[in-house]
Formats: structure tokens, sequence, C-alpha cells
């Protein structure tokens, strides 16, 4: 199929498509004319690319999840290196986790703080400036 084709099914763009075979994770076929050719190999591959990107991998984290596949894993997250990836993605999540966890104890205890200074919470206001 040709690079307009497999971007559609890919959801994604011709642009990227070049950007990644620049970065060496898409291979770079070539018909007797020029024009770019892919096959179902390239769209898995571009799929699992997606997926990881969704998931917060950056692009230089999926190669070797690119090479698994390319190496014949069908899943491509098998390999040694892809287990390798994934084990300091989830070290960076859990952090990520423990961090956004003790930020909303924080902004939980200040909740806390003040509405214990108002005991009936603020007076209200006309919309005019005045009290109502």
């Amino acid at each position: 199929m040709r690079i307009g084709e497999l971007a559609a099914r890919a959801g994604t763009t011709t642009r990227t498509l070049r950007y990644y075979e620049t970065r060496g994770l898409l291979p770079a076929r070539r018909t007797g004319n020029g024009h770019r050719t892919y096959d179902e190999d390239d769209l898995r591959l571009l799929r699992q690319i997606r997926t990881l990107r969704d998931f917060g991998f950056d692009l230089e984290e999926t190669r070797p999840f690119v090479e698994c596949l390319r190496a014949g894993h069908p899943e491509g997250d098998s390999c040694p290196a892809s287990l390798v990836v994934y084990r300091r993605k989830l070290t960076e999540l859990d952090a990520l986790v423990e961090q956004l966890s003790s930020v909303r104890a924080q902004v939980g205890a200040q909740l806390a703080r003040a509405e214990a200074a108002v005991p009936g919470g603020p007076e209200p206001t006309c919309e005019l400036g005045g009290h109502g």
C-alpha cells in the first residue's frame, strides 16, 4: 500500500510516517518509480507505536517494541528489551502516582483548614457589591 493509505488506516498523517522513517522506526521500501510502499506488518508496527504513545511512552521508548515486532514476535512486547522499557515505565508511573497522592493530601488538608476557619461558610454578597 502507498503512504496515504497506510496513514489513513493507521490514523495518522503522512508527515508522521516520514518522520518515523527518518528515525528508523518505519522501514523505507520504495517501488521502482520511487514511491514508498508498505504492508500489513508496517500497519501493525504503527498500531503498536500509537498504543505505546497513548500510554505515555516517548517515541524512542517504542524502539524496542518495534524491533521485537520486526524480529517476528506477534505482540512486540515479549523481547527482553521491551520488558525493560515496561519496567522502567511502571517505575515512572508509580513515582507520579505517589507524587499526585501527596499533592492531593496537601490540597485536602488546605481545604479542611480553610473550611474550619469559616464555620458557617463565607457570608453571601449581593451582586451589586452589598451584603445580602
